[in-house]
C-alpha cells in the first residue's frame, strides 16, 4: 500500500504493520521522501492510534533530518507513538473533531526478577526520550511533560495547541478515527472503547502479526500503544509483549479448549504455555496430530489376503468333493475278490 497520495505523505493506521486494513512503516514513510525528493516541502496527514515504538522514532527522525518543511496535519487521531511523529513538523494542525493523546510507554515482562528490572529500566530511558521530544516541541519541563504521561492525558486540538503540542486548529468537519483497538488505553474516551468493541477492533484477532500472547526470552516486544517492534534479541534480555494479560488469557483458552485439543491434552499446553506460536498455527498443529494415526502398510493388507487363500485352499485339501470348483482325481479302488476270480478264469481257458 503506498502512503504517497496526490503528493502527500497519508500516515493512516497502525505504525509499523498493517492491521484492520491500514498501517504505515518507517520504510514506507523514507521510500515516500525519497520519491518526493530531499528538499521538497511536504504534507504529512496523521489518522493513527499508535504502534511500535522502533517504527515511530524513526518515522519522527526521518521528518526532523528532511530538508524541505513538514506540515503536519492530524486528520483525526495522533495518539501513542503517533503523536511523537506529529512533533517532527514545522507546523502541527488539529483539525476540527481530531485528538492528541501521549502517555508512558508499557510492556509486559517474561522472565526472572533480574528481566523485570532491566524492563523497567528501558522503559523509563524510553519514556525520558519522548518526555525530550515533546518538551522539544512544546517548551515545556521535561519532568513535567513525564508526570502527564504517567497519567495519559487526552487532549483536543485547542487543547494541543495552549500546551504546545500543536501550532494551530483547521475548522471543517474531521476525519473518522483510525481502526485500533483503544480498550488497551488506560483513559481512553467512552466513544472510542465503544467503537473499537462495535467494530471489533481487537490485538487479540491480529495477534499472529501485531505480537505473540506468550514470549519466550529471545523476543522483544512493547505494548502497542506504544511498542517496540518485536525483534531478535541475547536469550537473556528481558521480553515485553503487545498484550494484555486478558490476550494471554484468551490466546490460551482458544488452543486448550479447540476441538482439536481433544485426545492431545499435553499438546495443547505445551503449545499454549510453553511456545508463542499463533493460536491458527497452534490448532493447525493439533489437527495435524488428530490425524498423525500409522495406517496399516500395503504388505501386511496383502499377507492377510494370502492367508485367507491359503487357508480355503489347505481346507479343499482335506475336504475332497467339499463344493471346490477344482475337479477332484479320480480314486482308486482294490477288490480281493475279483482278483482271485479273474485268475480262476484264465487257469480253466
Amino acid at each position: 500500500m503506498t502512503i504517497l497520495v496526490d503528493g502527500e505523505l497519508v500516515l493512516h493506521g497502525f505504525v509499523g504493520e498493517n492491521y484492520w486494513g491500514d498501517g504505515f512503516t518507517a520504510r514506507d514513510v523514507i521510500d515516500a521522501l525519497a520519491e518526493v525528493g530531499r528538499d521538497t516541502d511536504v504534507t504529512v496527514r496523521i489518522n493513527s492510534g499508535g504502534g511500535y515504538t522502533d517504527d515511530g522514532i524513526a518515522i519522527y527522525n526521518a521528518f526532523v533530518a528532511h530538508k524541505g518543511d513538514v506540515t503536519i496535519v492530524v486528520d483525526a487521531m495522533a495518539a501513542s507513538i503517533a503523536s511523537v511523529i506529529a512533533m517532527a513538523g514545522d507546523t502541527i494542525t488539529m483539525r476540527a473533531g481530531s485528538l492528541m493523546m501521549i502517555h508512558d510507554p508499557a510492556g509486559h515482562t517474561w522472565g526472572t526478577a533480574d528481566s523485570h528490572e532491566k524492563s523497567v529500566g528501558q522503559l523509563n530511558k524510553l519514556a525520558d526520550l519522548m518526555a525530550g521530544i515533546y518538551a522539544d516541541q512544546s517548551g515545556e519541563d521535561a519532568d513535567g511533560i513525564r508526570k502527564d504521561m504517567k497519567a495519559e492525558i487526552w487532549l483536543t486540538g485547542q487543547e494541543a495547541v495552549e500546551r504546545g503540542f500543536a501550532t494551530d486548529t483547521q475548522s471543517g468537519k474531521s476525519k473518522s478515527v483510525a481502526a485500533f483497538d483503544y480498550r488497551v488505553y488506560d483513559h481512553a474516551p467512552e466513544k472510542l472503547v465503544a467503537m473499537a468493541t462495535k467494530k471489533d477492533w481487537s490485538f487479540t484477532a491480529v495477534a499472529p502479526k501485531a505480537a505473540s500472547a506468550a514470549p519466550t526470552p529471545a523476543k522483544v516486544k512493547e505494548k502497542p500503544t506504544m511498542a517496540k517492534k518485536p525483534a531478535t534479541a541475547d536469550p537473556n534480555t528481558a521480553a515485553t509483549t503487545a498484550v494484555s494479560a486478558d490476550d494471554v488469557k484468551a490466546r490460551i483458552k482458544a488452543i486448550t479448549e479447540d476441538g482439536a485439543a481433544q485426545g492431545h491434552e499435553s499438546l495443547a499446553k505445551h503449545l499454549a504455555f510453553d511456545t508463542e506460536v499463533p493460536v491458527e498455527e497452534a490448532i493447525t498443529a493439533l489437527k495435524a496430530a488428530a490425524t498423525d494415526v500409522p495406517a496399516p502398510a500395503d504388505d501386511k493388507v496383502e499377507d492377510r489376503k494370502g492367508y485367507q487363500a491359503r487357508r480355503s485352499a489347505a481346507a479343499d485339501l482335506a475336504q475332497p468333493g467339499s463344493g471346490s470348483s477344482t475337479p477332484s482325481k479320480p480314486v482308486a479302488t482294490i477288490n480281493a475278490g475279483s482278483i482271485y476270480a479273474s485268475r480262476r478264469k484264465t487257469a480253466g481257458a
